[in-house]
């Protein structure tokens, strides 16, 4: 049995890579204030596409003007913050397309926002996409999952 067997073979509070990718752990995002989980736990994702999806059924709580981040609560109370890139917000918008709603509900798979990966890497900007569990102090353990990921494989189990 491997180590995400039983936290990842039964359903329960389960978040999904907004993205495809690559996940990789929260602590090799290039800035501290993900790196360090000042705003919570979590998984980062390097992208190899732009489109970005709900990772769970909820509400989509903050959607930035900009394009570059959005917030939602899940239906189970996960409260997640998805940011697109670092220092993203400096493009104003440019590169991404929001086709999500804020105080929207929404399900697993809906797209959100569409970015431009190449813009945003011309930019000198890095892609790598945290995934953050903002509440995380109300949950006793939150297990990452690394490797390959597509929209809807879970990255996180919460506990």
């Amino acid at each position: 049995m491997g180590l995400f067997d039983g936290l990842f073979g039964k359903k329960g509070n389960e978040i999904a890579s907004p993205v495809s990718g690559k996940a990789v752990a929260l602590s090799e995002v290039p800035d501290p204030t993900f790196a360090e989980g000042i705003l919570g736990q979590g998984v980062a994702v390097i992208p190899s596409d732009g489109k970005f999806y709900a990772p769970a059924d909820g509400e989509i709580t903050t959607l930035f003007p900009t394009g570059h981040a959005f917030a939602m609560t899940t239906d189970k109370g996960v409260e997640l913050l998805v940011h697109i890139g670092l220092e993203t917000v400096g493009l104003k918008g440019s590169a991404f397309t929001i086709h999500g709603k804020e105080d929207s509900t929404v399900k697993k798979g809906d797209l959100i926002i569409e970015a431009d990966l190449d813009a945003i890497r011309a930019a000198g900007l890095n892609t790598i996409t945290p995934v953050i569990v903002c509440n995380s102090d109300d949950y006793k353990a939150i297990e990452a999952k690394t490797g390959a990921v597509k929209p809807g494989d879970t990255v996180l189990a919460i506990k």
